[in-house]
């Protein structure tokens, strides 16, 4: 066999593993935690809770900004006024430093403002002159439970010009968001895209933090996620290790565009950090393995 032909079966997952992405949400403890737990050479995203609105998430973007992190602040177009309000936001992160957002429609029942969706904020972001570098936008590889398979589909590509990569709502199930994704490129949208996953949380921490950000937000949260409610009911939660590993498999059956992972934190940031390193020690050791054992049949 060629070598270049040679492919490990974990080396997928590890270049996954290697462009990882934390979605963090702005509590009290998140910024300690993320200085103590989190290394600067992972980006972060930071959630819009609907109790507390858009301010605490760009104050705590722009301090962990000034931590020398590449952070994005979820921007929820329903939330925005005007056109005037895009551009105080816009000035604000710029001069904090911030230069990757993540924008998204936002669950609010009624826009606050005249920007009803995310292609309508990105339109808006655009007549800013914004300087971000990584615009982020969200997919959905089963569907969402309030807008049709062709909406969402047409959306995308509307926004698709407007963005640089794209990020998914949790999805358990690898072979889903790995056709989605394949089905993403065939239909003309070369964003890369990145995977979302929970990280390893506990039903008693998931309570907290889902206490902390309103009752509303989480209801409306696990109701779109309802796969991983009965999954945190097993003891000691939820561990990804398995859905991470299938998607590394999967991966190589999209064309290249499933290019990381992002993990959906729910505060438990020493937890995750401690199971990507982890897991990634794991495939190191295989890898060398299968290497020594190659050497011996050549």
């Amino acid at each position: 066999m060629r070598q270049e032909a040679w492919r490990s079966p974990t080396s997928s997952l590890a270049e996954l593993l290697r462009r990882i992405s934390y979605e963090v949400v702005p509590l009290r403890r998140t910024e300690q935690d993320v200085l103590e737990h989190v290394p600067v050479t992972v980006p972060l995203t930071v959630t819009v809770t609907g109790a507390r609105g858009l301010d605490p998430t760009l104050d705590l973007a722009g301090r962990l900004a000034g931590h020398g992190y590449a952070v994005a602040p979820h921007l929820p177009a329903r939330q925005f006024l005007d056109q005037a309000h895009v551009g105080d936001v816009v000035a604000r992160l710029r001069e904090a430093g911030v230069r990757s957002v993540f924008v998204i429609g936002g669950d609010a029942p009624r826009p606050a403002g005249r920007f009803a969706d995310a292609y309508a904020l990105l339109r808006a972001m655009e007549d800013a002159r914004h300087p971000f570098e990584q615009v982020g936008i969200a997919g959905y590889p089963e569907g969402h439970p309030s807008v049709t398979k062709q909406a969402l589909g047409l959306a995308l590509k509307q926004k698709a010009p407007l963005a640089t990569h794209v990020i998914t709502q949790i999805c358990f199930d690898a072979g889903v968001t790995a056709g989605w994704a394949a089905g993403l490129a065939a239909a003309g949208v070369g964003l890369p895209v990145h995977a979302g996953i929970p990280g390893p949380v506990s039903r008693q921490k998931l309570v907290r933090v889902t206490a902390g950000i309103g009752l509303g937000q989480s209801a409306r949260f696990l109701r779109k996620q309802q796969s991983l409610l009965w999954r945190l009911l097993v003891p000691g939660g939820y561990d990804p290790t398995a859905l991470a590993r299938r998607l590394g498999v999967a991966a190589r059956r999209t064309g290249g565009n499933v290019r990381g992972l992002h993990v959906f934190t729910f505060g438990e940031l020493s937890g995750t950090e401690r199971w990507r390193r982890r897991l990634l020690a794991a495939i190191a050791t295989q890898d060398a393995q299968d290497g020594s054992e190659r050497e011996e049949t050549a």
